[in-house]
């Protein structure tokens, strides 16, 4: 049941009148026919970088992936390209999800509860598809309200989904963090976007997760990074 000011379906508005993320929307979907991958990933500009990384070069391409990330994508607007078409005429084995970082407007219960309606969504569209959750990454140079809304998020997520069949709460964060609390732009180059190190310290984890998934059709249960 949703609740006031909640987070609900919406595309996303153009402001610049070019219709990008319509097309770009459309030009999924057509992927989606024709091309029968084995893992999509679907999300905002952390997914969609991935894709100009080494990682996923070397990682994911040979997993027969899809990459349906969209820089600027919220929640809302992931929720609304689930119920447009996205998922409809496929099979994956493995939905890996990420998003809610740049719902910096929305509350930590808001964010939570509609990625949780995400869920649902692609649940009810592949029963039979594992869930990745990567959990939100740090945010800033230093510690910041942001980061901390990151960080409770993750904590509620990982809680409301402990234990539950094919759905992986995927504790990445961690890794990324220095002694003193600090990001490096080595990692995230403006602090929000990943580099190729970074991306490695996030997704490598969901590689080995990935593969388990599709080699031994089993997944570990506890597969987060060591702090």
């Amino acid at each position: 049941m949703t609740t006031k000011n909640s987070i609900v379906a919406e595309e996303f508005v153009d402001n610049d009148g070019d219709n990008r993320w319509i097309d770009i929307h459309n030009r999924f979907l057509q992927e989606c026919k024709e091309k029968d991958p084995d893992v999509i990933f679907l999300g905002d500009c952390i997914v969609e970088g991935l894709q100009f990384t080494d990682i996923w070069n070397s990682f994911f391409g040979p997993l027969h992936c899809l990459n349906f990330g969209i820089r600027n994508d919220k929640v809302e607007n992931v929720l609304w390209r689930v119920e447009n078409g996205t998922l409809d005429n496929v099979n994956p084995k493995v939905v890996v999800l990420h998003v809610g970082t740049l719902n910096t407007q929305h509350s930590v219960d808001q964010i939570v509860e509609g990625i949780d309606l995400i869920i649902s969504r692609i649940r009810n569209k592949l029963p039979n598809t594992y869930i990745v959750f990567p959990s939100l990454l740090p945010r800033g140079h230093t510690k910041n309200k942001l980061r901390e809304k990151n960080e409770q998020i993750n904590a509620q997520l990982a809680e409301k989904y402990s234990g539950k069949n094919r759905i992986q709460i995927v504790r990445v964060e961690k890794g990324l963090l220095q002694s003193d609390g600090t990001l490096s732009h080595h990692d995230m180059f403006d602090y929000l976007n990943l580099t190729n190190a970074g991306a490695k310290k996030v997704f490598e984890p969901i590689s080995d997760l990935l593969n388990q998934i599709l080699n031994e059709g089993e997944a570990e249960k506890d597969l987060t990074p060591s702090e």
